[in-house]
């Protein structure tokens, strides 16, 4: 099995390496993909060196799977290219997610939708992955109307500017040391928390919370589900947290959702309030499940869910997703 990693030296294409290797992937060659300023250069994999090379160059050695994270651009310009060449390939961005014609995967949820024919799958954003994966088992049995998400997300999310930028400004104000870093965000981040997450559009909200509102119907298969979102970026590195008020048509019995929780694919509930234990993005970090806590009843209407969803974004949130979409594909015979 060929496969390419576009975008292979980032934050997001390095873990998708290490996901790759820690799940066995039959990788039986390997394409580091970046851009022209760094080809040549080395990755590691397995133990062994990798030399980065060019699009052109990846496209030639026709690998069954490409796996993007470069960034939307280089995904609308790069992935036609790459899907016409018969190469399947799996993008991060947000380039081909609310495209019609565009598969939006969950394997958790929505694996079934991908055919042979699909050559470009989008990966769908890192908040909106964790709260579906905890929301489809609720909504199979109960039917979800209506969603009130708050997230508060991790810097790694932005990417290695923002780990440095928190990473100086935390050495300055506790060891008192003076790093250089440029500024990801307008304002600092650590001590803080910046409500705004992507550009505002014309309605007021930012372009992630519309993702969030967006994907999830796409993913769910139901355009009935409303949705609202607020997304916070926080000082925290492991994982993304969020807040989720779910009302559903019919009535819950609270431990039937833990047992439907419990028993959902790729989550794990941690609802002790007695002990204290509750899912933390320190608890997530490097992992690939979904966490789920702080279960409890909305007392002030009918039919109402709260809970506490946290994920490792730059894992179940990226990489972890999109090799899990390459193993369904790979397992059903829909590669090359």
């Amino acid at each position: 099995m060929k496969v390419a990693v576009v975008g292979a030296t980032g934050l997001v294409g390095t873990k998708m390496l290490q996901v790759l290797e820690e799940r066995n992937f039959p990788v039986t060659e390997l394409l580091p993909v970046a851009s022209q300023k760094s080809v040549g250069k080395e990755v590691f994999f397995k133990g062994k060196s990798y030399k980065v090379v060019s699009m052109e160059d990846a496209i030639a050695a026709k690998p069954a799977v490409a796996l993007f994270s470069a960034g939307g651009s280089t995904s609308l310009e790069w992935a036609p290219k790459f899907a016409e060449a018969g190469i399947t390939v799996i993008d991060n961005s947000s380039a081909w997610r609310m495209d019609p014609n565009k598969p939006l995967v969950v394997p958790e949820v929505n694996a079934d939708v991908l055919t042979a024919t699909d050559k470009i799958i989008a990966n769908p954003n890192c908040s909106t992955i964790q709260m579906v994966v905890a929301l489809q088992p609720l909504h199979k049995k109960y039917g979800i109307r209506r969603i009130v998400v708050s997230t508060y997300q991790s810097v790694t999310g932005t990417g290695k500017k923002a780990v440095d930028q928190l990473m100086g400004e935390r050495n300055k104000s506790v060891a008192g040391k003076s790093s250089e870093y440029d500024m990801a965000y307008k304002y600092p981040i650590d001590l803080n928390a910046i409500p705004q997450i992507d550009v505002f559009l014309e309605n007021g909200y930012t372009k992630e919370e519309m993702k969030m509102v967006n994907e999830t119907k796409k993913i769910m298969g139901d355009d009935s589900i409303r949705v609202t979102a607020t997304t916070v970026r926080i000082p925290v590195i492991g994982g993304h947290s969020e807040a989720v008020n779910v009302e559903f048509a019919n009535d819950f019995d609270l431990q039937e959702v833990k047992e439907l929780l419990s028993n959902a694919p790729g989550v794990i509930v941690q609802d002790e309030p007695s002990a204290q234990q509750y899912p933390m993005p320190l608890n997530a970090h490097e992992k690939d499940e979904v966490f789920v806590g702080r279960l409890r009843r909305d007392e002030t209407q009918p039919n109402t869910l709260n809970m506490w969803i946290v994920s490792d974004n730059l894992r179940k949130g990226a990489a972890t997703n999109a090799v899990q979409i390459a193993e369904y594909l790979m397992e059903k015979g829909l590669l090359g």
